[in-house]
């Protein structure tokens, strides 16, 4: 088996909203913060040390997301849920073949217009799963 490179954190964390308004502005005075990004699917909050804060609203997250550079698999934060890893850009290809040969498959691969990359896959929880290099965010 292909020894694992090192994770050097997670990226973000998604949480389920049933009024996203009221929990956007709940965490929005919580930290001090505005938003990174804001919308009726999605509002986002820099959470520190390149960290990111997904706020998402219930029902609208199951589907996919086309962006110009892939897509984005749907996910359900209140059910299956989603986590993304921080790895460095040139462990990428370290990272294909550890997946390779746990026989994880790739469901998505997304280049972001910052110059971050993430790859997806799933978890045997049906979690969205995702690698992300430096570039994805503002903040990472």
């Amino acid at each position: 088996m292909t020894a694992a490179p090192r994770v050097r954190r997670i990226v973000e964390t998604a949480l389920d909203c049933v009024d996203l308004a009221k929990t956007v502005a709940f965490y929005r005075d919580l930290l001090d913060a505005a938003p990174m990004t804001t919308g009726e699917r999605l509002v986002t909050f820099d959470a520190g040390a390149g960290t990111v804060l997904l706020l998402f609203q219930r029902g609208l997250t199951s589907g996919a997301v086309e962006t110009p550079g892939g897509i984005v698999p749907g996910h359900t934060p209140g059910g299956p849920g989603h986590v993304a890893f921080a790895v460095d850009a040139a462990d990428l290809p370290a990272w294909e073949r550890r997946l390779d040969s746990l026989g994880i498959a790739i469901e998505s691969r997304v280049a972001w217009d910052r110059g971050g990359t993430s790859l997806y896959f799933r978890d045997p929880d049906d979690r969205s799963v995702e690698l992300a290099t430096p570039g994805v965010w503002p903040s990472y």
